[in-house]
């Protein structure tokens, strides 16, 4: 029968299912049924009539007799004239941008993918006939699932501590004793273990479909076959990773990704997904037609003046056309899908500049597809962060509008900076302690994402193990990656047997753990940091499926005291409402009170040092400004020597006691309130490249 234009993909009824895809171009679409996943299976062609199929710009049909499980493909025809920006090809087997899942244990043929012989870089070659569907994946028809999700958890910013991790990589290692390792079961199994270390959120890296086998480099010290690892290469905007599913590939991928949503919501941690909507995995004018190029690759990708090639905004080839109508549709189709089928509860986006920049790549003063985001009713409760920058110069941290967030790439700069102990950073230390009003004034210190480390760089343990990158067995020559890391290796680079320089990086990635949790604004963790997880100093394993990148779990018993270190700056975080303030500090007395909410200090009360050789920031921030909250001394001692410090007199009159000091072994580097050694003389010894936070209760 004709069916309807909406809704998009594939939507099964009791006796069949509706089918509807957008192409404004094309000339002809065909609806193709496969019995099997069987590269072989020709499948069952059916051609749709563009007099009675076609509505507008949608081209539809509903079949009896399809149900849940049934795979699906398109062919398109039209115009083949990159001059023109058109790239039709009915041999290329072309995804349905809406498909709920594809089967996920193929191994994509790229070279048959390829509309054109790539040899010629003018394209005056010979036009590819080659069949793509023998090397191509299908669509799943899916079912909507019922709504068994226990209400969304809606944690306020305040209270959200995140935790980054890679889905597979996770659980993935032998010593994480998983059942079900690298699946989302597997992630499932280690709900206990973010219970005990306190966070409220996880942030997922990519899990929409990619192909993983894309990446055509090998290792030249193994000389395995390279990955692409990481996802950050999408195709399949709604479809759950199949390869991330133990039970199967048609349709089981996305009942098991909601189970585990389920499990984390019922153990109170949000979802959040790192969304790729940037660019696609289709490449530039060299790459395969697989799904968007396909349909209509002038409206889904910014393209150069000259037509034939993609503007590159992305450093991956193409860039996604974020804000024509169509796409921006797409876009918060996709996010309200994952919202109201998957239950997830945020969103981050890679390289969300570019989703403020126009048609022609320039970036617009009011994006209307951010404000959309932002304003969509859906997503309303939803916590969206950007990656405010994107690969063609763009840098908007601070700059996202309304009710956005974002990492804050400053927060991570300054603070490695800081502790490195180069010269000059004792105010923008404090700068990014208080919260970063400099980026987010007129919004909150909520608004700011506080980062040491990401997926993106070093782990923490390589931050104090490094002075430079050692990317060689990704392929490219040590090119790749950041060659700008504020990194340092305290005598010798890599792992080290000397007590004395791995007490010291200890204690760095001590220091830098306690200021991420002692900061205003919202605090990121990367997984493995918690217990030195190593990379052996690649800062760009987006390539290395493997024990560069998967978190060896014998280190949790081996750094069991950072562990415990960790959690319990998880834990002094929650408790004190001074540490997660919705807005900036005033430096003036609150109502009701003669003291300060903040106040700054150095070796001696309200005698900060700001100079350049300074290394030194001490701040009290006053409990009576946070509700009652207990007095909070903070001194940080980047430099080389052991300073005593001369406190102020606690607001509340309290005596001071020692909560924190990272110049101390487990346990003692840090206690359980009110049991820490009173400090009766008035002063504090602060020794070398250390952390101190005193409390005083009333």
């Amino acid at each position: 029968m004709p069916g309807l234009p909406v809704p998009y993909g594939a939507t099964p009824d009791d006796h069949g299912a509706q089918f509807a895809i957008f192409s404004r171009h094309a000339r002809a679409v065909t609806l193709v049924l496969y019995d099997t996943p069987d590269p072989d299976n020709p499948g069952e062609e059916v051609p749709l009539d563009p007099l009675h199929n076609k509505t507008g710009d949608i081209w539809h049909i509903w079949v009896e007799g399809v149900g849940e499980g049934q795979l699906y493909a398109y062919r398109i025809d039209g115009p083949y004239r990159p001059d023109l920006g058109f790239r039709y090809n009915r041999n290329k087997l072309i995804l349905d941008p809406y498909a709920r899942a594809v089967t996920g244990n193929f191994r994509w043929n790229l070279a048959d993918a390829r509309g054109y012989d790539p040899s010629s870089p003018d394209e005056a070659g010979s036009f590819s006939n080659v069949d793509s569907a023998p090397g191509a994946p299908r669509c799943v028809v899916v079912k909507d699932f019922t709504n068994s999700s226990p209400s969304p958890l809606n944690i306020p910013f305040g209270d959200t501590i995140i935790y980054e991790l890679h889905l597979k990589g996770f659980t993935c290692h032998p010593t994480a004793n998983a059942a079900h390792g690298g699946t989302f079961q597997g992630l499932t199994e280690k709900i206990p273990y973010l219970k005990d270390l306190g966070v409220t959120a996880v942030e997922l890296m990519p899990i929409m479909e990619f192909d993983e086998d894309e990446n055509l480099n090998t290792n030249p010290v193994t000389g395995e076959k390279l990955k692409n690892y990481w996802g950050y290469s999408t195709i399949s905007f709604f479809a759950p990773r199949g390869r991330y599913a133990h039970g199967g590939t048609t349709g089981e991928q996305g009942r098991e990704f909601r189970k585990m949503v389920d499990a984390l919501h019922r153990a109170g941690i949000e979802v959040v997904l790192d969304v790729v909507i940037n660019h696609t995995a289709e490449g530039d004018h060299r790459g395969p037609t697989l799904c968007f190029r396909g349909i209509d690759n002038p409206i889904y990708y910014i393209l150069e003046d000259d037509r034939r090639f993609y503007k590159n905004l992305t450093g991956c080839g193409n860039t996604f056309n974020c804000n024509h109508p169509i796409v921006r549709n797409f876009i918060l189709d996709c996010l309200k899908y994952w919202v109201m089928e998957m239950k997830v509860d945020g969103f981050r986006f890679d390289l969300a500049s570019i989703l403020g920049r126009d048609q022609a790549g320039n970036i617009l003063s009011n994006p209307p597809l951010l404000e959309w985001i932002a304003e969509e009713p859906v997503l309303r409760n939803t916590k969206i962060i950007a990656e405010a920058w994107d690969a063609a110069g763009a840098y908007q941290v601070g700059d996202f509008p309304g009710r956005w967030a974002d990492w804050n790439g400053r927060y991570r700069d300054d603070v490695r900076r800081f502790w490195r102990g180069d010269p000059g950073m004792a105010g923008q230390f404090a700068t990014r302690l208080a919260g970063s009003s400099d980026l987010y004034a007129g919004k909150g210190p909520l608004h700011g994402i506080n980062f040491i480390t990401c997926h993106d760089g070093f782990t923490l343990n390589d931050l104090v193990s490094y002075s430079r990158k050692h990317n060689e067995e990704n392929g490219e020559g040590n090119r790749d990656g950041e060659n700008h890391n504020l990194s340092a290796s305290y005598g010798i680079e890599g792992p080290s047997a000397t007590p004395y320089i791995d007490s010291l990086r200890l204690r760095q990635i001590k220091n830098f753990i306690a200021t991420l949790f002692l900061s205003q604004g919202v605090p990121m963790l990367l997984a493995g940091d918690e217990f030195r997880r190593t990379q052996r100093g690649n800062n760009n394993p987006w390539c290395q499926d493997n024990e560069i990148s998967w978190v060896n779990w014998d280190l949790l018993e081996e750094q069991g005291g950072l562990f415990r270190f960790t959690r319990e700056m998880v834990r002094f975080r929650k408790k004190h409402p001074s540490l997660r303030r919705s807005d900036f500090f005033t430096g003036r007395p609150p109502e009701g009170s003669s003291h300060p909410d903040i106040s700054w200090h150095g070796i001696h009360p309200f005698e900060p040092d700001w100079g350049r050789n300074s290394g030194i920031v001490a701040c009290l921030l006053s409990g009576a400004a946070s509700g009652g909250d207990a007095d909070l001394y903070m001194a940080f001692n980047a430099t080389l020597y052991n300073r005593v410090f001369h406190l102020p007199a606690a607001p509340n009159g309290g005596k001071w006691r020692a909560a924190i000091d990272t110049s101390r072994p487990s346990p003692r580097d840090i206690v359980t309130e009110g049991k820490g050694d009173i400090v009766d003389d008035g002063r504090y010894p602060v020794r070398r490249m250390s952390t101190v936070v005193l409390t005083a209760e009333k």
